[in-house]
């Protein structure tokens, strides 16, 4: 079995890594091995819990390379292809092409720690430690959506609907170090009409009671998110208010570019076409790669 065109094409232009896939092609490679180990982990635990009804080695071949099919994966959440195209593409079926989707992004959301939070965790590092460190910044925290399938039932249409998007959406909530250096925390999935502030009041528990963060208007009222001057009703911001909103504005703007970063995965920028049980693997999946990618 040979590797397929894009691999080969990968392979002689690995500039072309970043705009095909996401992430460069040193990180690609670094990221193909990782999924490995995690994959032979993953098959020595099946072949545990199954009988097997035929001796190893011998049954139907995949009919790619486990290097394409990651590939093939990352090739969807970059570009948002059908699978059909990617099917086209690899020159598998339609059905073949989004079960190698489904396995390897699996695979990928825990080979990729999509926060420092998560990371730590993984690793069995200090937390406390982490918490302590975290407490010398100001994170900075804001919230996204991304619009959904409007929801058959009735009732479940009112759950999802954002009256500021006038869509159907899940909402995902960032967390990031000064300067967009890292992603500290994500909240992903939560539903659209869902305030910013409530989803952060339900997760602040995990931080220190004395760590600082900065937010937009959404977090005015919470003592531990400096947020922005807010117009006076029927007033004007003086001079100096204006003045030190754009400041603030200038130093906030780093979560806005984290968030812009996951985007640039399509598949997280453009309407959600996935079953909703692959929601928040996804996320943490074009987390990590954005982690990975820095």
């Amino acid at each position: 079995m040979s590797y397929s065109y894009t691999w080969t094409y990968l392979e002689s232009n690995p500039k072309q890594s970043k705009r095909l896939i996401g992430i460069n092609y040193e990180n690609f490679i670094q990221l193909i091995q990782s999924a490995k180990k995690i994959n032979e982990i993953h098959q020595e635990n099946v072949s545990e819990k199954k009988t097997l009804l035929i001796r190893p080695g011998v049954g139907a071949k995949p009919k790619l390379l486990v290097e394409d099919q990651i590939l093939l994966t990352l090739i969807y959440l970059r570009q948002c292809l059908t699978f059909q195209m990617l099917g086209v593409h690899f020159h598998v079926s339609e059905s073949t092409a989004y079960n190698y989707f489904s396995y390897w992004q699996d695979i990928l959301s825990n080979a990729l720690p999509p926060s420092l939070i998560e990371h730590v965790k993984n690793n069995g590092e200090n937390e406390d430690e982490l918490s302590q460190l975290l407490n010398e910044y100001e994170l900075i925290v804001d919230s996204e959506e991304q619009a959904i399938p409007r929801p058959k039932d009735y009732e479940e249409q009112k759950k999802f609907y954002s009256g500021k998007k006038k869509y159907h959406s899940l909402k995902n909530q960032f967390i990031v170090l000064p300067g967009g250096a890292d992603i500290v925390d994500v909240v992903p999935g939560e539903r659209g009409p869902k305030s910013d502030i409530n989803i952060w009041r339900e997760r602040k528990d995990i931080f220190n009671s004395e760590q600082k963060f900065a937010g937009d208007q959404a977090y005015i009222g919470e003592s531990q998110i400096k947020t922005p001057h807010k117009k006076p009703k029927k007033q004007e911001l003086t001079a100096e208010q204006k003045e030190e909103n754009q400041e603030f504005s200038s130093l906030r703007v780093f979560v806005e570019h984290a968030i812009r970063l996951v985007k640039i995965f399509r598949v997280a920028g453009e309407r959600f076409r996935l079953k909703p049980d692959k929601y928040n693997s996804g996320i943490s999946t074009y987390c990590g790669l954005v982690r990975l990618r820095r």
